[in-house]
């Protein structure tokens, strides 16, 4: 689930596109190669641009980071940082050398495949897996189990999957703990599971979605060892477990690799490599049933 930040929500700043110096007067159209302007005043005018349009006081801290050219595409990238009353998010921006134009939206390299890249960042060793090992689609699964957007997600798999036997799920942990105060104790415990039993893990993460609204801060510990013992593990190797360094390092090393994938919000799905963020059903099984008709095209295909 996105942090809404105060005064505007992040998402709507994520989808601008705009000209940083739109105030000043319009210069004659020219074939000449743009001058390249000093990556600290770029980043001065991007973070006044963004102020005087979203009408970002004070109270809002706004940090324009580094600039990184983009291969050799004369397009510079750097990340906006925001944060206000204690939410923060971070968002890619893109701007011209000459610190003219800026913009929002995904940059892609015709020449790669996304999909293949995806793929070959996720890593999914020692992950929770619940399918057939050799299914033609495998869908890779961040998600935070405080997070409601996540449990419609789980609401949705439980009824889709099974009319979807060609489709194994991976499930990564990705608490968003400056939002939620007792994910990390659910992605704790449900490691805790995965190492005790791998099938313990999903009878786990069916009752953490399940009893979602009456887990809180407060009772969270009590939970996930009440959890625990209804899905017959060990209380003491499970309460050991809990505050081990292990669990921690295996929940570190998901968001890790979340990152790297760019994953910013839960659930975050991906689809033999197809990036898809929310929880919506039908966009998740149009996914699937092209992966499906591309796997049937390709075994109709006769062999050279």
């Amino acid at each position: 689930m996105k942090i809404h930040l105060r005064r505007i929500a992040l998402a709507s700043l994520l989808l601008v596109s705009t000209v940083t110096n739109a105030q000043q007067p319009k210069t004659p159209a020219s074939s000449a190669t743009p001058a390249i302007t000093e990556p600290s005043k770029i980043q001065k005018d991007i973070a006044a641009y963004l102020r005087h349009v979203y009408a970002f006081g004070p109270e809002v801290e706004l940090v324009v980071g580094p600039l990184h050219e983009v291969g050799t595409s004369g397009i510079l990238e750097t990340i906006i940082s925001l944060t206000v009353s204690g939410n923060h998010e971070d968002a890619p921006m893109y701007v011209t050398k000459d610190g003219k134009y800026l913009l929002r939206g995904e940059l892609s390299d015709l020449s790669k495949d996304p999909l293949a890249e995806a793929l070959q960042k996720l890593q999914t060793k020692d992950a929770p897996v619940m399918g057939a090992a050799n299914a033609p689609i495998t869908l890779v699964e961040f998600s935070d189990f405080q997070c409601p957007v996540c449990k419609a997600l789980h609401d949705a798999l439980r009824d889709m999957l099974p009319r979807y036997p060609q489709v194994r799920v991976v499930f990564k942990q990705f608490p968003l703990e400056a939002v939620h105060p007792w994910a990390r104790t659910a992605a704790l415990a449900s490691r805790c599971a995965y190492q005790a039993d791998p099938k313990a893990f999903w009878k786990l993460y069916d009752l953490l979605y399940d009893n979602q609204d009456i887990i809180s801060p407060e009772n969270a510990w009590t939970k996930m060892n009440d959890y625990a013992a209804q899905i017959g593990l060990n209380p003491e190797t499970f309460k050991e477990c809990l505050a081990s360094p292990r669990a921690s390092a295996e929940v570190d090393a998901d968001v890790a690799n979340g990152k790297v994938l760019e994953v910013t919000s839960t659930p975050t799905i991906f689809v033999n490599g197809r990036r898809l963020v929310g929880a919506d059903p039908h966009r998740l099984q149009e996914y699937i049933e092209y992966e499906i008709a591309k796997t049937q095209s390709q075994k109709a295909q006769p062999r050279k």
